[in-house]
């Protein structure tokens, strides 16, 4: 139908045919190849920091998303990094990990839970199990390492770094995240202020 100021057309219709051919080229666009980096640390050194459930959380969601190989993915791959061998070395080696293998027709979730920090600058840091709690900027992980496709489920829970020292307020981190020229989409377990 074709419209202007005045009126409308008559309605025409129009037949089309159509037959799929796919290339292989499309059907590796179609279905991508998609990268898991679980990370999830619930056994920290000090008692008042461990967490129930963030370790089986990063073990579960790989799982769960090696389940879609030849499904929504033609292939998984999958490095799930948990508590003990958490450290801020081998967290560094999984980011490294991602970027030597994603190319630009992938897929790269990464999933971090566990105790996350915001030190007084505003600055967030992901917690690894080895973390030094008075040289926070050498033992930690900063945003900057972070940011790519992340779902991020840490929080200011139990009070990793005592009374309040940061503003454990992650909703900045996430609106950097989500800007539309990092091609990231952010999933959270809280709002910025939350416990997760």
């Amino acid at each position: 139908i074709a419209v202007n100021k005045y009126e409308s057309s008559v309605p025409a219709t129009v037949a089309l045919g159509w037959k799929e051919k796919v290339k292989k080229d499309e059907e590796f666009l179609k279905k991508p190849k998609l990268y898991v980096l679980a990370i999830g640390i619930s056994n920290y050194k000090d008692e008042d920091n461990k967490l129930m459930y963030s370790s089986k959380d990063a073990k579960d969601f790989a799982g769960v998303m090696e389940k879609q190989k030849g499904l929504l993915y033609r292939d998984v791959e999958v490095k799930v990094i948990t508590d003990e061998i958490a450290t801020r070395m081998n967290v560094l080696d999984g980011f490294d990990w991602i970027l030597n293998n994603v190319t630009n027709k992938d897929i790269a979730m990464v999933l971090l839970s566990g105790h996350g920090y915001n030190d007084p600058d505003g600055a967030y840091y992901y917690i690894p199990v080895d973390v030094d709690l008075k040289r926070i900027k050498s033992t930690a992980v900063i945003f900057t390492e972070i940011k790519n496709t992340v779902f991020i489920d840490t929080c200011h829970a139990g009070n990793v770094m005592g009374k309040r020292k940061g503003l454990d307020d992650l909703s900045e981190i996430i609106k950097e995240l989500v800007r539309a020229e990092n091609g990231a989409i952010v999933f959270t377990s809280s709002t910025g202020r939350q416990d997760s």
